[in-house]
């Protein structure tokens, strides 16, 4: 079988785990390929996702390994057997594979924490606020633009698809105050945030300027926890790469980073309007954003 040349991010996952796996059970790349009739070299390609394990052999592996944890294991074989394809496959070269990573990767959360700053998450995301974010990096590509709007309008839909993913949301204020989009887009999009806190999966917090406390040092992230927390993902959103982050220190880390400024955030918007309190709540300071952005 040829060696991959092109590795998504799934596949790399894979691989850190074995490896990793291997490392925790004190064995040799030579060793453990011995137990399924395998030598070190051919190991190594699949530690380092160049290629794939079949079920069979990985089931094998897991058991030498010592690995016991049943949701574990069947999401790990899944990584390993899956095509890779999705709804994002009919946008292979027209976006970033770093964005086409990053869909394969939230497909299969069941719980996602996002952090933002200066930007509305792309979860809830009008339209036109998505194509102001990126009218000028495509000014001269209008296709990728179009592409790139489409691509975020589809990613929306789990959202409110069958897996019921649970979603939790704390935005800063500067996010919600920027103006680039113009103030009619902005009002829009306001006015979807308070929508999209109405269901039921979702949880929207504003972090202040007039915070109390010292927020812990952080830009934003999105960490993706899957059936098998073993198995989440912190993705760090640069100007020009997304950053993986899967070793259990960093993902313990940056779950710590969301709770605390879910705690220093104001409480979520809520649909019970009796329990709103204009200056006490997220709620209450997006309808006082709504108001300065009146004509």
């Amino acid at each position: 079988m040829a060696l991959r040349t092109e590795i998504s991010e799934r596949q790399r996952r894979f691989g850190v785990e074995l490896r990793r796996l291997r490392e925790e059970a004190g064995l040799a790349v030579k060793d453990a390929g011995a137990l399924i009739e395998m030598g070190a070299p051919q190991l190594s390609h699949i530690e380092a996702s160049r290629t794939g394990l079949d079920s069979a052999r990985l089931t094998k592996l897991l058991s030498h390994y010592g690995c016991t944890d049943q949701t574990y294991m069947a999401e790990l074989d899944d990584l390993g057997a899956s095509d890779g394809k999705g709804w994002w496959t009919a946008f292979k070269g027209q976006i970033t594979p770093r964005a086409l990573d990053l869909a394969e990767t939230e497909a299969r959360a069941s719980i996602l924490d996002n952090y933002e700053t200066f930007y509305i998450p792309g979860y809830l995301q009008l339209p036109a606020y998505t194509e102001a974010m990126f009218e000028d990096a495509y000014r001269e590509r209008k296709q990728t633009t179009e592409a790139t709007v489409q691509f975020r309008a589809e990613r929306q839909r789990i959202l409110t698809d069958e897996r019921q993913r649970q979603f939790r949301f704390v935005i800063h204020e500067a996010a919600l105050r920027m103006q680039f989009p113009g103030k009619a887009v902005m009002r829009a999009q306001l006015t979807h945030l308070l929508a999209i806190s109405e269901l039921p999966n979702v949880t929207i917090q504003v972090l202040p300027f007039t915070v109390p406390k010292k927020p812990p040092r952080a830009n934003s992230f999105l960490v993706c926890t899957p059936s098998s927390p073993a198995l989440s993902t912190v993705i760090l959103d640069g100007p020009t790469s997304a950053e993986y982050l899967v070793d259990q220190t960093s993902i313990a880390s940056y779950r710590d980073r969301f709770e605390q400024l879910s705690e220093i955030a104001l409480p979520a918007i809520s649909s019970d309007r009796s329990m709103q309190d204009d200056s006490r709540d997220s709620w209450g300071l997006i309808q006082h954003l709504l108001y300065l952005l009146q004509e």
